[in-house]
């Protein structure tokens, strides 16, 4: 990527002076020789757009193998019952992400968008993953409740989904866990 930025610094310096060369050789017209350094410059910047999306991709599997890989997701199920203002995951009782939800989020989730609150690299073996969810609950009271699951870990992805549910029953949100 370094020799890509040397060569975009060189075609910029060296665009004016070939400008001129060309017009002062009357061979060329100047106006062609722009476009199609501006045809190449764009061909350029496209390459190096592809490139960042193939180093990402790799970075992506670098850090986080499947081999290795938890995700953690959450989704909401009608809502009635509980308004979500945040979550905080826990991993054997270490807290390994927070997220405050905006008004936007909380409408994407209602309409059934599902949020990847978590990945990360987690060995073989037993496990327990603790949410912590805060939001309003019936009559606009404070909610604050915990959910845990314990899993096993093997070798490949894993991906558990926290979903929150209303209890009509109850008339109380539920919480549960699903492993995929």
């Amino acid at each position: 990527m370094n020799g890509l930025l040397k060569t975009l610094a060189l075609v910029a310096w060296l665009l004016p002076s070939m400008a001129g060369l060309t017009a002062w050789a009357g061979e060329i017209d100047p106006s062609e020789t722009a476009r199609s350094l501006d045809e190449e410059v764009q061909g350029l910047k496209q390459e190096v757009l592809e490139l960042n999306r193939d180093l990402f991709l790799l970075e992506e599997e670098l850090l986080f193998p499947s081999s290795t890989q938890l995700s953690v997701f959450v989704s909401v199920d009608i809502g009635s019952y509980f308004d979500l203002d945040s979550i905080e995951i826990k991993l054997d009782d270490k807290v390994v992400t927070n997220y405050l939800y905006t008004e936007r989020e909380r409408d994407a989730l209602l309409r059934g968008g599902v949020h990847r609150i978590y990945t990360g690299n987690l060995k073989s073996g037993k496990h327990e993953l603790v949410a912590l969810v805060v939001g309003q609950g019936p009559r606009e009271r404070d909610y604050r409740r915990g959910a845990s699951i314990e899993f096993s870990k093997t070798l490949g992805p894993k991906y558990i989904e926290l979903r929150i549910l209303d209890d009509t029953h109850k008339q109380q949100p539920r919480f549960e866990f699903k492993e995929w």
